[in-house]
């Protein structure tokens, strides 16, 4: 298969449409949900969406390695790696909100060449690789152009921030400025950022597989991706994306004490 930017927001868009069309065939159905050694839940529709992603990759790229949410790590010292959630928001999918999604990152180290977020009970893909732009459902899509931080919309996923006083008090001077404040999290507050629909998303703890499809999403669409720290990564531990236009007095807000990623 060719490896050009296209190419790869293609490949990475095909993988999680797959996984994606699994996932919701569980959708809203009676299901055993057990508990992680985090306190996380998972269930059979986890498992299978991303065990139908491995069988794609491994048919079409076999020396690439794979890190899953769900079924861990193969070929940990592959140059390239896919980076699955295969359904990011699962405490959300099992009340049967429509707000979840199905993630897939493909990196190098620590840099992000292409990923993808789809969202089958919304109907709504997006993806992006390295020069190639974000595409929503086809089209090109970019962040919002609003930059006064007065008129923003800002979201995240759990506004109580357990256990980080720092984050919890970041997040509540943002929301002082901001217009509109919501709970519309996981990775569709990320697709809202990327689509012009709001102007700040933010989490406090993410994952590889939470982070990795995303942050070419927000930086093809012409937004800014940084942890908390302000450092320009999909493996800080956190996450904040934004438009340009707040970019840099939302960090300032949050007290990252880092804008430099903002005008990277």
């Amino acid at each position: 298969m060719s490896e050009s930017p296209e190419s790869l927001a293609a490949a990475v868009e095909q993988v999680a449409r797959i996984a994606g069309e699994i996932a919701v065939r569980y959708y809203k159905k009676s299901l055993t949900i057990e508990s992680k050694p985090d306190g996380s839940p998972v269930t059979i529709a986890d498992r299978s969406a991303e065990q139908a992603a491995r069988e794609w990759i491994e048919s079409y790229f076999p020396s690439d390695g794979i890190l899953g949410e769900e079924l861990g790590v193969v070929r940990p010292d592959a140059r390239r790696r896919w980076v699955l959630d295969p359904i990011d928001g699962t405490k959300t999918f099992v009340r049967g909100v429509p707000l979840w999604g199905t993630l897939v990152g493909l990196c190098e180290g620590e840099h992000v060449l292409a990923g993808a977020a789809y969202f089958p009970a919304l109907g709504e893909m997006l993806a992006a690789a390295r020069g190639a732009g974000c595409w929503w459902n086809g089209n090109r899509c970019r962040v919002s152009s609003l930059a006064n931080l007065h008129e923003a919309t800002v979201l995240t996923t759990d506004e109580r921030f357990a256990g980080n006083d720092d984050h919890l008090t970041g997040w509540r001077t943002l929301v002082g400025r901001a217009a509109v404040s919501r709970t519309w999290g996981d990775c569709y507050g990320y697709l809202l950022v990327a689509t012009g629909r709001a102007e700040v998303m933010v989490d406090g703890i993410v994952s590889p597989w939470d982070a990795a499809a995303l942050m070419p999403i927000v930086e093809e669409a012409g937004g800014v991706f940084t942890d908390w720290k302000g450092t320009r990564t999909a493996f800080g531990g956190s996450a904040v994306a934004t438009n340009v236009g707040v970019a840099a007095e939302t960090r300032m807000l949050l007290g990252t004490g880092n804008t430099r990623a903002v005008h990277a």
